[in-house]
């Protein structure tokens, strides 16, 4: 039965079903099937997000990211290994950077996680991001959920390193973990601080060998710097912590200080507060790409454009007012088309 609905074309009630009986197969067509840009696949996934809303919210969502080279995908692993073992089910998504010149995507994750992506207790899945935060917050954020529906219990989301997709995931997770090297130059020094803002808790990574002791300095330092920048929620101090995927030393301290942190987020309210917060901008976040997007399809818009364009890079117009002129065209003369 569940081979046959894998070659036909499924409707509402095959992946509502499919996704909570935890066919992984289902699963990754109710994750395509969102990704789509198509209308009738965006209407359908709506349906399906709509029967499954129930079923969601369980899961201890975690974002994580780094600078580069810092170790997240091996990190990651380690981790998840010690999560599956311990009897968790863990979806991970990495945000996935689709290429803005020839729209290709990296999508080399499993590749990376050698270990987990062959674990049937884990599902791992790239989120393309199609070059904007948009995608980070709706194509990401609801195949977050589906998995959760699945059955999943604790959702990573990776991102792809430093930028503003991390401020997109911060905002869709309950705890946000930061990775950090020692001895990273002072050529990162310029983008740490908003990384640090983000950080509820932060690991110096690749603490091993001769990299052990700097480690530890580094941690103090970090730890140092975080008295002078504002809690991410009441009570909370965030963790400075040192950990090696390669020996396996402190990757479990890691993880209680997240358990730690989501108990404290229940036990203030706060878990309940900032997911409705998060709701709600999501919502918002969605009317703005989507009206953006329906707006530069719109033929009026195509057909005025270049010309405003042409102004405004040739400076006899001012991008404001080409700006004023577009949303005229649109607002002044009628609803916008959907496609």
């Amino acid at each position: 039965m569940a081979e046959r609905r894998r070659r036909r074309r499924l409707g509402r009630a095959d992946y509502v079903d499919g996704v909570l009986g935890r066919d992984r197969a289902i699963l990754g067509r109710a994750i395509t099937l969102v990704e789509s840009n198509l209308p009738a696949h965006q209407d359908l996934a709506q349906e399906v997000l709509q029967d499954l809303l129930p079923h969601t919210g369980g899961a201890h969502r975690v974002g994580i990211t780094g600078v580069p080279g810092v170790g997240k995908s091996t990190f990651i692993e380690g981790l998840g290994m010690r999560l599956v073992d311990a009897g968790h089910r863990l979806a991970v998504l990495a945000i996935d950077p689709t290429s803005g010149r020839t729209g290709g995507s990296i999508l080399g994750d499993k590749t990376r996680m050698a270990r987990l992506s062959v674990d049937p207790r884990c599902f791992i899945r790239p989120s393309p991001t199609e070059g904007s935060l948009g995608g980070v917050h709706r194509k990401t954020r609801e195949t977050l959920l589906l998995c959760e529906a699945a059955g999943h219990d604790v959702v990573f989301v990776e991102t792809v390193g430093v930028g503003q997709s991390e401020f997109a995931v911060a905002a869709m997770v309950d705890s946000f973990l930061v990775l950090m090297l020692a001895g990273a130059g002072d050529g990162l020094q310029g983008i740490k601080r908003g990384i640090l803002e983000l950080a509820e808790i932060l690991v110096v990574h690749k603490a091993d060998g001769d990299n052990a002791e700097p480690a530890r300095r580094a941690a103090r330092e970090y730890a140092g710097a975080l008295h002078f920048l504002q809690p991410t929620s009441p009570g909370w101090t965030t963790p400075v912590l040192t950990a090696s995927s390669l020996t396996g030393a402190g990757v479990d301290e890691v993880w209680d200080a997240v358990t730690s942190h989501r108990a404290q987020l229940r036990a203030t309210g706060t878990l309940d507060a900032r997911r409705q917060d998060q709701r709600r901008r999501w919502m918002w976040d969605m009317v703005d790409s989507e009206l953006g997007r329906r707006l530069r399809a719109d033929p009026r818009v195509q057909a005025r454009a270049p010309v405003l364009e042409q102004d405004v890079v040739a400076g006899s117009r001012t991008a404001v007012a080409a700006a004023q002129e577009l949303l005229a065209l649109v607002l002044d003369a009628g609803p916008l088309a959907r496609d």
